[in-house]
């Protein structure tokens, strides 16, 4: 079951935003407005989920482990964004 809401997460990241923003506190306390989130939900989605799980998880300065799983987060974001204006080219 936890494999399949991964795989739902890395689908429809904005879906997921959502749900967790309405039936949730999963984005309590870590910002401060609504323009950070609303900028991710735009732009990064899953690396605004990364980036929230891990300061609410795990507190204090970010390690090498949590860049390292930020850095993947913003690479799968920009592979997503970028992967329709090759299809469109090609056709």
């Amino acid at each position: 079951m936890p494999c399949l809401l991964l795989i739902l997460i890395l689908a429809f990241p904005r879906v997921a935003i959502a749900l967790l923003w309405f039936f949730t506190t999963f984005f309590t306390g870590v910002y401060h407005g609504i323009l950070i989130p609303l900028l991710g939900f735009i732009f990064l989605p899953l690396t605004l989920l990364v980036y929230t799980y891990i300061v609410k998880n795990y507190p204090g300065p970010l390690s090498t482990q949590e860049f390292i799983f930020l850095f993947i987060a913003v690479i799968l974001d920009l592979g997503l964004v970028g992967g329709g204006s090759l299809h469109r080219r090609s056709a």
